[in-house]
């Protein structure tokens, strides 16, 4: 898995994700918005009120320092309480179809990340409201080299991932002198919810050389 940086590659991701969650979420009865996700004390609308708030902070330039820590993800979240379910999906679905060109055109990536952790929060609202296979779709061939990326990025061990539907192992991480890359064998979507620290109740998989906390890339 190519290691050089795709600047593309988050718009990629982010559309795909637009064009699958969406019909998705405008089809659902409102109720289900009230579930509760893997994000602690988060419902399924707060979790897509936290991602249309950060992808449109994105696409106005709105990114003063701190703004996507706790403190400041919960004022957005709050912010938005009050407003109809309408109009947050209007806003993620502006967020999804605006920020990608905004993403590549920043020279040194750092905001790729985001870009990742929206299709990971997707497939939180996916497995809340009950959708087989919430981490993995269309939006999974993009997430992949995306992780390699953001892995290599946030500093995590050098690992190789056997995946049964892949032909050749994705390397991910960094090389520690002196320590033998990690070795993971399981399925792609596990892997998402390994780094993404998400659940890993009823998978099956096999880590060997590194522990799951070394591998979280959200903290």
């Amino acid at each position: 898995m190519a290691s050089v940086r795709d600047p593309w590659l988050p718009d990629r991701l982010l559309r795909t994700e637009r064009d699958a969650l969406m019909p998705l979420l405008r089809g659902a009865p409102e109720a289900s918005f009230d579930l509760r996700t893997a994000c602690p004390g988060w419902t399924a609308r707060q979790v897509l009120a936290h991602c249309a708030a950060a992808l449109v902070r994105i696409v106005e330039g709105r990114l003063e320092e701190g703004v996507f820590l706790p403190e400041a993800n919960a004022a957005d979240v709050a912010e938005r309480e009050p407003w109809p379910l309408g109009r947050i999906l209007d806003e993620l679905e502006r967020g999804l179809t605006e920020a990608g060109p905004v993403i590549a055109a920043t020279e040194d990536g750092t905001l790729d990340a985001v870009a990742l952790g929206e299709w990971v929060h997707a497939g939180d609202v996916r497995e809340a409201f009950g959708v087989p296979g919430a981490y993995r779709g269309a939006g999974l061939e993009f997430a992949l080299p995306l992780l390699a990326v953001t892995s290599r990025r946030r500093e995590t061990p050098a690992l190789v991932g056997v995946l049964p539907d892949r032909t050749e192992p994705v390397c991910l991480g960094d090389t520690v002198a002196g320590r033998p890359p990690a070795r993971f064998h399981g399925e792609a979507s596990t892997l998402i919810r390994l780094y993404a620290g998400r659940p890993l109740v009823g998978t099956r998989y096999t880590l060997t050389g590194a522990t799951e906390q070394e591998l979280l890339v959200y903290r």
